[in-house]
């Protein structure tokens, strides 16, 4: 169980945070160039999810710690956006980027 202390430390720093998510999620992708450099730095899935087996056997599972990140959602839209950009308004396969 969380205490009271805890609880308000977080809506602290997601109070202080905010500010950064909205900017980020106004973003514009307006230019090809930029599309593309998007798409190359953000990853597709969270690469640091890793499996370790032996065999057909998992060992150990270690979840995607990118959920960690505060700004995770708004990274994945800005993906996204960069994504549908280089689709619909330049006519690129994307394929590469998936």
């Amino acid at each position: 169980m969380m205490s009271t202390i805890t609880v308000t430390i977080i809506s602290v720093i997601n109070l202080l945070l905010q500010p950064i998510r909205q900017w980020l999620e106004s973003l514009k992708i307006e230019s090809p160039k930029l599309a593309r450099q998007v798409c190359t730095l953000i990853p597709a899935s969270c690469p640091f999810e890793r499996e370790i087996k032996l065999g057909d056997r998992t060992l150990i599972h270690i979840p995607p710690l990118c959920k960690l990140n505060p700004f995770y959602e708004q990274l994945v839209e800005i993906r996204f956006k960069a994504l549908m950009y280089l689709a619909d308004e330049c006519g690129e396969d994307v394929t590469q980027f998936c």
